[in-house]
């Protein structure tokens, strides 16, 4: 297992994080989703000012993953208050993103990234994190299931111009 950093987010390290954003991203969905698309969806989510904008929210928990060697950005989360996840109640928060590049699959990072997300929402108060995944992200899907999550209802969302189907995860803390 890596000895992976962790942190929380500042205003400078929005570059870093969208570059994460942005790689995680056409991983993930390159042949999946058409190529304009997954480029209209990144320039509108994962600008650096849309991540400098999060840093600074004190509402909003960013929390950037680096590699020991170097400390190149290789993931991040994002904890916000909920947003078009069905139904909420007090005490609910959104990990709106979590993300890893490809090369820390099988290292125990997004086991981690989990358990400090989960660890930050139950600092704030939260007794609940909801999130949202493409139905199609078989991988995605199964992690969160393996972290304790359930399914409690699905969304529309779309990306670019392709409307696509999610699953919205509750798991309470």
């Amino acid at each position: 297992m890596t000895d992976w950093r962790l942190r929380r987010a500042s205003v400078d390290d929005a570059p870093a994080v969208a570059l994460v954003a942005q790689a995680s991203f056409l991983e993930t969905f390159a042949g999946v989703l058409a190529g304009p698309d997954i480029l209209a969806h990144l320039a509108a989510k994962s600008s650096v000012a849309r991540f400098a904008a999060w840093a600074a929210d004190p509402t909003f928990v960013l929390t950037l993953a680096e590699h020991p060697a170097g400390l190149a950005p290789v993931g991040y989360t994002l904890l916000t208050p909920p947003e078009d996840v069905g139904e909420t109640r007090a005490g609910d928060i959104e990990l709106r993103r979590i993300y890893t590049l490809s090369a820390t699959r099988g290292t125990g990072l997004g086991a981690m990234l989990m358990a400090q997300a989960i660890a930050d929402a139950r600092a704030r108060g939260a007794r609940r994190m909801l999130l949202g995944v493409f139905a199609g992200n078989s991988r995605a899907r199964a992690f969160y299931e393996r972290q304790g999550f359930a399914v409690v209802t699905e969304r529309a969302f779309t990306v670019g111009a392709t409307a696509c189907d999610d699953r919205v995860y509750a798991r309470d803390l």
